[in-house]
This record gives C-alpha cells, structure tokens and sequence, in this order.
C-alpha cells in the first residue's frame, strides 16, 4: 500500500523549527556599525594625511592616493583579524541579480632558507585594490568568450568594507566593482557609480546658476523598502518549486487569504518577532540603518525599511538584507521568499525605491524652500523628474524588468507598466498655473495672486504632507522625495537607481543648457527661470496622473497623452536598442554601445531560464507528483461509482452523485495530462529556436498559457482529492503556519 503523502508531511513537522534568539546584551546604540571598518574606524587607525586623502577620494569618487594602498590595507587587516576573520574576498554584483565572493586566506605559506614552511598574515594595498575571479563563468552578453576568462574586481572606496559572520569565524567583504580584461563592466555597481557621477556633475550645473558656490557634490540618496514571505521550512522543503523557483507553479487558494485584511498592520507572532529582531541586530552591526518593521497585507508577508543612505551604499545594503533574510530564516526554522508572487491569489512583494537629491552641504534639493530662490530651485529640480520621467518611461521600465515582477506588475497590487507622476492636487495646481504663465487661485486663503511668480515670492505655503499617498502611481511625491513603487522584491536597485540617475542627468543637463544660453544673452536669472519652467511644465504635464493607476480608463487615457505602455518585461527589454533608450545611458558615459547590448541580451536570457525552470518544475511535479494521486483517486471514485450504479441500477435517468464526482476528477485528470503533453512539445519546439528575443517571445507567449492551463487543472484537483492523499503543502498550511 501507498503511504499517505500527508505521511510525510507529518513527518516534516516532526521535527525541530529552530530556538528563538535571545535578547542582545548590548543597546543598538552601542554596537552599530561593530562590523565595518568605517570612516571612523579608519580615523583612529590610519595616519592622519592618508585617512584625509582616503576621505576625499571616497567623497569625489576618486582613486585612492598612490603609496596609500599599502597603509590602508595593513589596517584593515589588523582590524579584520582582531575580530577573528581568517579570509577576505572581493564582493561583486555580476548580472546574475545575486552577489559573488571567492574567499581568500590571510595566511600565506613561506619557506625560509633553512626550508622550514610557517605561515604568515599577508594583506597588501595591491591584493586590496585588485582581483581576479574567473570570468567566464558570469553573464556577459557576448562582451566575453567562453574561453576568455580574466575578469577583475576592483575595491570600491566609496562603500565601506564589513565582516560577515559564518559557522567558522567570520570573513572581510571588500565591496567591488568587476570588469572584463578590456575594460568593459560585467556587473551592475559600475554603472551605477558612473550614472551617481554624472548626476552629480548636472546637478552641480543648476546650483551653481543659483549661487551655490560651495557644494563640492550632490548625491542620490536612497531607502529601499523590503517586502518578503515567511514560511515554515519544513513545508518549503517539501516543495520543489518553492526551493528552485521561488514561488508556487501549483496551489489552489485558502478558504481565507487576505479579504479580512487582518494581516495588515496585526500583531506579530513571537516566532516572526525573534527573527526579525535578529535580522535587525545583524543589520545595525553592519552599519545599515533598519527602522521599520511590520505585517504586510497577504498572509505570511512582512516588511522592513532603512533609513535614506548613498545610493551607492544602499544598493549594497539592499543586497545584504536580502541575504541576511535568507541566512537568519534557515536559523529559526523558517524560509524567506523574496520572488514578487511566491502564491496566487494573493498580493505579491515589492521594493519601494524611496530617492532623492541631496548636497554635500545636507540640503535636500526636493524639498521646497522657504525663500524664493529655494523655492525656485526647488520647482527646478521638479522640472527635471518630470522631463526625466517623460523622456525617460521606457529606459525607467528596464530598471524593473524579470520574469517575476511581471506577476505584480499591473495587477491591481503594484504600479501599472505606465510610467507617471503623482504630486497631489496643490503641488499639480502650482506647475500648472506657472505653464499657463497665470496666477493660480487656490481654496486655501494663504494662495494669494501672483503667487506664482518665481523668485519673486515664495511658493504657497505648503504643509509637511503636501498630499495624500497613491499606492498606484508608480513614482510618486512624498513631500521631499520620490517613491519608485515598480521595482520587483527579488531585484537589484542597482538598475532602477542607474536608470533614474542617468535620465535626471539628460533632464538637468537639458535645463542647465537652457538657462546658461538665457543667461549669456543677457537675461536675468529670475526671467530665465521663469520662461524655462513654464516651457518645460506645459510640455511634461502630460506625465502627471494623480488618479487610480489601477482604472481601465487610465490605460485608455495613457495612450492618448503618448505615455508608453510596456505590459511585460520582453517588451520592455525589446525597447533597451531604440535611440531614446540609448541615448539616456550613452550621453553621460553610464553604459557604452556594447554594455547596452550585452545587457539586454543578458535579461532576455534570464527571462527564458526562468520560465525555462518554472516550465520543468510544471511537468516535473505535475507528472510525478500531482498526476499519480489524482489517478489513483480517480480509480477509487471510479470503484465507488461503480458499486453505488450496482446498488442502485433502478437510478438510470441520471448520474449518481458518486458518478458525478467521479467524472468531474477525470475531466481535471485528463486537462492536466494533456496540458503537461502540449507543454513538452511546446518546450522542446522553443529549446531548438535561434535568436534570444524570438525565444523571449515564444516563452511570454507560449509556455506561460500552458503552464497556466495546467495549473488550472492541477488547482482543481488539489480541491478534489482527499486531503489525506495530495502530497504539496496546501497554501493554508504555508500562509498561516508562522
């Protein structure tokens, strides 16, 4: 006899779900930023002429000063070692979408002239600056052959180094960029620093114009939110497609999912609690600034959220806290989902990408002013998101591109695909009246006339919360800042936040030409300005939406104001080789030609893997899992029809319940072998196609309907067959065992 699949689970459950953690012995306060070597760590270590040179190259992006290398890497290996790390690597983003690391030891062997082997602690400014992983191996798009394998990693001042800790000690993390033997970038950091300094240089332009003769940089600073799933671990691992995809390619919906909207905002559970009080010790030793925890809005889903850093900086962080997620849930008995929809039928997980400008003086430059030359400048910067997101949609897309996000996006649980503004009604009535060029009038008494007149008088007076929140703009005004909605749970920020940078960079650069071409024949400032915004408020009106982002009408309405709508992410990959997608990331020097081919090429190829993956999963677990207990089910519906038409032969003018149900099974048996049979045929027919985008398309359009179709059936039938005998986890026992 067949033991029963429910057999097993009880088996899984069985067993141990891991200790909750116990309390720090330290305040936060007192061990923030205990594992990295930073700022202040190296004021106190390293001579005072070298850290001041160090800082400065970390502030303006430049390289580190020649003969420092050595003091600095002696220091940081001293400090490394005292707290007990053996080894050092190299930490990279390759386009993989995931951080890599080749640990290297501290101790070298040597040999004395008397032959006698010891071991010394080697760490040198050279080793520090410079690495060597194996190239071949990580995506490159065509920029390298199979065959040609030098790659290199390069230290990255501007984000500090930290130790990780592991079973064994713990090992130094220097952040790094990583390039190709010819120079080429093979990751998504490099990009980003260049796209971070070309938004600084454009910026530099406009506040230079206003007076600011002071402000040596501007960076984009950045929090990321982080939305993620929690399940119990033993469950997730007896289920295949949660463990080598992410999500579910099966599972009907619960009784109770998250109509009752009761997860929102509820009580944490103890269990939950003690792992996120865990995550958040190791973030705050690694220096990033957690804030923010709480339930989400589907069953089983939470959230976490720093406080603003350096882009750059944030992006590494973002790539930590993922891991620590993953690494600190396996300790507590508990698996942590990061794909965007890990279970249908609830909402899936996004990263709000909060960004911002601000100076090397502190000042927030979107944050309204309370003179009129702040407020001026203000408005001028918001001209320029503006005209970045307009000009820009498309190279926007492709910072939140991937098969999973494509499950969120538009879905009436994230952003539509349609790249708009919100800024609420007072901040559209101020743009609005400066590219009419007419005072605008206001409910609000303090709006007087002429309020609008730019360097003359000040803005309106405008409360802190100058709007309310639209969960379905997708880059929306929050008082002093933007909040990117779009980007995927799983994802890097890397790409939105390098899109983002690049296209405010053009739309600074075209404003700052304008004016300096105004102000050179002889115009004032305060006229220039003026004319300037009016011009570029009335042509990028079009992109402000402050209504429902969800509504079929906004689709309708979009297309007519010529906004782009790129509904999943090969079309938008399609779009990475049109000029005005190019020239975005080739006018500053973030990408060049063959960068911006080899990424595009790169993405479509994630996208055919993982639906590749999702599609093996399907037949996999539909044929060897889900299609033997449906059968065997259905052959004892089939006895039981059988004996109940024995028993009751006079019932002959309609189907007997038993008959019924017996039928209904088989109809879902036979959906589901069929659908498994055309998704063979369909995957072995897109595995012998040629070209990368053809194979994109064909996987969009043909093997997600036959893995849908299959997943109807196979849904149906988790309905059906006696619970004793289905052998997944139901989505009941997943959402709601934590």
């Amino acid at each position: 006899m067949v033991p029963s699949s429910r057999s097993a689970i009880r088996i899984a459950l069985a067993q141990e779900h891991g200790a909750p953690s116990s309390a720090p012995s330290k305040k936060p306060s007192e061990f923030f930023g205990a594992d990295v070597f930073s700022m202040a760590v190296m004021r106190e270590r390293l001579p005072r002429p070298v850290f001041a040179r160090l800082r400065q190259a970390a502030r303006e992006g430049r390289c580190l000063h020649e003969g420092d290398a050595d003091i600095v890497a002696s220091a940081m290996k001293d400090w490394a070692i005292e707290h007990g790390a053996t080894h050092y690597t190299h930490w990279f983003q390759p386009m993989t979408g995931c951080t890599a690391e080749k640990h290297d030891a501290f101790l070298t062997p040597v040999v004395n002239a008397e032959g006698v082997t010891a071991v010394i602690h080697e760490f040198s400014g050279t080793l520090l600056i410079k690495g060597e992983p194996d190239a071949s191996s990580f995506p490159s798009g065509g920029l390298r052959s199979t065959f040609e394998a030098r790659g290199y990693t390069a230290w990255d001042p501007t984000s500090p180094a930290f130790l990780l800790e592991n079973s064994r000690g713990k090992t130094l993390y220097i952040p790094s960029v990583f390039l190709s033997y010819t120079g080429e970038s093979l990751d998504r950091k490099t990009p980003l620093l260049r796209s971070l300094q070309a938004v600084s240089t454009q910026a530099l332009r406009i506040l230079r114009l206003f007076g600011n003769t002071t402000a040596t940089r501007v960076h984009a600073m950045v929090g990321a939110e982080q939305e993620y799933f929690l399940i119990d671990r033993r469950y997730y691992n007896l289920r295949n497609d949660l463990v080598l995809a992410g999500r579910t390619v099966f599972g009907a919906r619960p009784g109770k999912g998250q109509e009752l909207e009761d997860h929102y905002f509820g009580a944490i559970t103890r269990r939950v609690i003690d792992f996120m009080a865990e995550v958040e010790e190791r973030m705050l030793a690694l220096g990033i600034p957690v804030r923010t925890r709480h339930n989400e809005v589907a069953p089983g889903q939470f959230e976490l959220a720093p406080m603003f850093e350096p882009a750059n900086i944030a992006t590494d962080h973002n790539m930590l806290t993922m891991e620590i997620l993953r690494m600190v849930a396996e300790k507590h008995g508990l698996a942590c989902l990061l794909h965007e929809k890990p279970f249908a039928g609830v909402n899936g997980s996004g990263k709000h990408n909060n960004w911002s400008l601000c100076d090397s003086e502190g000042n927030n430059l979107l944050d309204p002013g309370s003179t009129p030359m702040n407020n001026a400048q203000f408005l001028v910067f918001l001209a320029a998101v503006l005209r970045a997101v307009h000009t820009s949609a498309k190279a926007l897309r492709l910072g939140t591109v991937g098969a999973g996000n494509d499950h969120r996006l538009g879905a009436n649980e994230a952003p539509p695909a349609i790249l708009s503004v919100f800024l609420g009604e007072q901040l559209t009535s101020v743009i609005e009246g400066i590219a009419s060029e007419k005072p605008c009038g206001s409910k609000e008494s303090s709006w007087r006339a002429g309020m609008m007149e730019v360097g003359v008088s000040t803005l309106p007076p405008l409360p802190k919360d100058i709007a309310d929140r639209n969960r379905t703009s997708p880059f929306a005004f929050t008082g002093n800042k933007f909040e990117f909605r779009a980007v995927g749970s799983s994802q890097s920020i890397a790409p939105a936040n390098i899109a983002l940078n690049a296209a405010m960079a053009c739309a600074l650069d075209d404003i700052a030409t304008e004016l300096e071409a105004a102000l050179s024949n002889g115009k004032p400032m305060v006229l220039a300005v003026q004319e300037v915004l009016a011009c570029m408020f009335r042509t990028h009106l079009p992109v402000v939406f402050n209504g429902n982002g969800y509504a079929d009408e906004w689709q309708e309405q979009a297309a007519q104001r010529g906004l782009p709508n790129l509904k999943d992410s090969v079309t938008a990959i399609a779009a990475y080789t049109d000029p005005e997608v190019m020239d975005v990331f080739l006018r500053h020097g973030v990408l060049t030609e063959r960068e911006l081919l080899a990424r595009q090429d790169i993405l479509l190829e994630n996208y055919i893997r993982a639906l590749h993956i999702e599609t093996k999963l399907t037949a996999e677990m539909g044929r060897s899992c889900l299609l033997p207990v449906a059968m065997r089910w259905q052959k004892t519906l089939g006895e039981m029809a059988l004996a109940a038409r024995t028993l009751c032969p006079e019932e002959d003018k309609g189907a007997l319940p038993e008959e019924t149900y017996y039928h209904l099974v088989r109809t879902h048996v036979i959906g589901l072998v069929r659908g498994l049979d055309a998704l063979d045929a369909c995957h072995a027919r897109l595995d012998a196609m040629n070209g990368v985008l053809a194979r994109a398309k064909a996987a969009r359009d043909e093997l997600k309907p036959r893995m849908d179709e299959c997943r109807k059936h196979a849904d149906a039938l988790e309905i059906l067959v006696d619970d004793a005998e289905w052998p997944l986890p139901k989505y009941t026992e997943l959402l709601w065992q934590c």
